[in-house]
This record gives C-alpha cells, sequence and structure tokens, in this order.
C-alpha cells in the first residue's frame, strides 16, 4: 500500500489545536517548543488557549498550523517508529508545503518556523486591507473552467484569477475587491455558488508579488537539503527532490496556484498512492482527496489515539 502524508492549509486552525499531542508526548511538547523559541512569542500558548482573532492572523496561523504538522510526523517518528521514509511521497496545501518540508527534513523546523512568520507578515504587507478579496466557488457544476470563465470577467476591472483548484466543485478566485465581485456575479450567472472568505489578503495571486519578492530573499539564505520523500509542489502538482528546484518552487507559490485537486489526482494515478495520511490539524484535507480519488483511503492523523491506530497498521 504506497502511502502519501498530506498537510494542510491555512483554514484549519483552532484554538486548542496541539494541545492533546502536548499533553500526551514529550515529542510534540518539543517541536512547540522550539517553535516558540525560535518566533521569540508564546505561539503554543496562543494555540491553545486563543484569542481566536489573534491565532487566525496570518502570521500566527501559517507557523502554528506548521508546529502541529511537524508535532504529527515527529511524534510518529519518535514515539511509533513510523518516519517520513516510510511514504512515497509528501504534500502540503499551500503554507503545509512547508509542513511537508519540515517534516521530511528539508528545512530546519527553526528555518521553517521563520520563513512561514515572514511569509504571513508579507502576504499582509503586500496589499492594503480592503483591496483585495478572495471568493470560494462551490456546487457540482464548478469546475476550473468556470472559474477561469468567472475570474476573466472580473479580470476587466483588475486582477483576478484562480488562486486554489481544490476539488471538483470547490475552486477559489483571488484578486482585486472590485473585480472578485464582478466574478462572482459572473460564477452566479454560471451557476455557482460564490462565498467571499474572511481573509486579510488576497492570497494566490499576482497581487502578492512584493511577497514572492520578500520570499524569493529569504529563501536564498536557507538552508535547503533533499527531503526523505519527494515533494508534490502545489504550482506544478508534479513531484521533486532537488533543493533548489525547492526553493524557486516556494517562491513560485507565492502568487501561483495551488493545484490541490491535480496534485492528489497524479499522485492517486501515476504515483501510485492509495493511502493519504492528513498530519496536523482538522481534516480539510482528507475530504478533498475522497472527493478526487475515492478509491483511495484518507486518514487524518491529529488526536494522540489517531497515531497510535494509524501506526498499529503499518
Amino acid at each position: 500500500m504506497s502511502l502519501a502524508f498530506i498537510f494542510p492549509g491555512q483554514g484549519s486552525q483552532a484554538v486548542g489545536m496541539g494541545a492533546e499531542l502536548a499533553e500526551a508526548f514529550a515529542t510534540a511538547r518539543e517541536v512547540f517548543q522550539e517553535v516558540d523559541d525560535a518566533l521569540g512569542q508564546g505561539l503554543f500558548r496562543l494555540m491553545k488557549e486563543g484569542p481566536e482573532d489573534q491565532l487566525t492572523l496570518t502570521e500566527n496561523a501559517q507557523p502554528a498550523l506548521m508546529a502541529v504538522s511537524v508535532a504529527v510526523a515527529r511524534t510518529l517518528e519518535r514515539e511509533f517508529g513510523v518516519g517520513m521514509e516510510r511514504a512515497a511521497f509528501v504534500a502540503g496545501h499551500s503554507l503545509g508545503e512547508y509542513s511537508a518540508l519540515a517534516s521530511a527534513g528539508a528545512i530546519s523546523l527553526a528555518d521553517t518556523a521563520r520563513l512561514l512568520k515572514l511569509r504571513g507578515q508579507a502576504m499582509q504587507r503586500a496589499v492594503p486591507v480592503g483591496a483585495g478579496a478572495m471568493a470560494s466557488l462551490i456546487g457540482p457544476k464548478t469546475d476550473v473552467a468556470l472559474a477561469e470563465q468567472a475570474a476573466a470577467a472580473g479580470a476587466e476591472l483588475g486582477v483576478c484569477v484562480v488562486a486554489n483548484d481544490n476539488n471538483q466543485g470547490n475552486v477559489v478566485i483571488s484578486g482585486a475587491k472590485a473585480a472578485v465581485d464582478r466574478a462572482i456575479e459572473k460564477a452566479k450567472e454560471l451557476g455557482a455558488r460564490a462565498i467571499p472568505l474572511n481573509v486579510s489578503a488576497p492570497f494566490h495571486c499576482p497581487l502578492m508579488q512584493p511577497a514572492a519578492d520578500e520570499m524569493a530573499q529569504a529563501l536564498a539564505e536557507a538552508t535547503i537539503l533533499t527531503p526523505k520523500a519527494p515533494v508534490v509542489a502545489n504550482v506544478t502538482a508534479r513531484p521533486t527532490n532537488d533543493p533548489e528546484a525547492i526553493r524557486r518552487l516556494l517562491v513560485e507559490q507565492v502568487t501561483g496556484r495551488v493545484r490541490w485537486r491535480e496534485s492528489v489526482l497524479w499522485l492517486a494515478g501515476e504515483g501510485g498512492v492509495t493511502r493519504f495520511a492528513e498530519a496536523g490539524a482538522g481534516k480539510v484535507l482528507s475530504g478533498m482527496v475522497k472527493r478526487i480519488a475515492p478509491d483511495a483511503e484518507a486518514v487524518p492523523l491529529n488526536a494522540p489515539a489517531d497515531l497510535e491506530a494509524f501506526a498499529k497498521t503499518l
């Protein structure tokens, strides 16, 4: 049975995440302490206790979600003997790609935490609050072609592109506020439901170029090693284990489309993956996998009992 570890992105955060892991496993506590030390802030306390509005801030949510994912991965390895080398591939949704790389040993935990803190701050700085927007287009008629048609209508008023191709029936658009509003109208005409997202910036679109420039500079100085398992990159939906390619793709990812549907299709097809293990907070990606590749198994791993049960099946 070929296995892929997958790592969630922003939106999976919730107050209390990681608390059970920390209570049950010294390895998880060490991960959370290492992230706190790297950032010089009490991030784990914020994860445990909130307030929610502070945890949801991009600059906090991104390293926090990564910390939970790495806590799961390290606990599996050290407490249950299940390392990332057991996986055929790793992949993550947006910031989850950093979690995948950290878990697979390509980037140190401290460097990953600092990179994600900067990534969140840079994304927030790139566009004034209120100037950008994102919207989720959902429904049985919703696919990439419909979303691109809606985005093209919005682009008449400004930047508007498909940002996240999550799965059939769930595609996200991003761009300038007026352009996204126009795209929402068009999407409804085409038979999709459109839900404006409560986000602080228009992620994964060309308006994020200033953030991409900041990340290019930071990543140029980061040490990136060959991961223990190839990472399927968001912007290509194909695997790589080359450190320089990883560095370049992480920069492109800031403005580029998250090709999650294509990534899962590749993994379940050419990649031969039959089992997906979602390491981290929530189970959003597991739900997406079941919609994209219904014959594959998708298992969320976030509670201590999840890890123990999963390890016994290997």
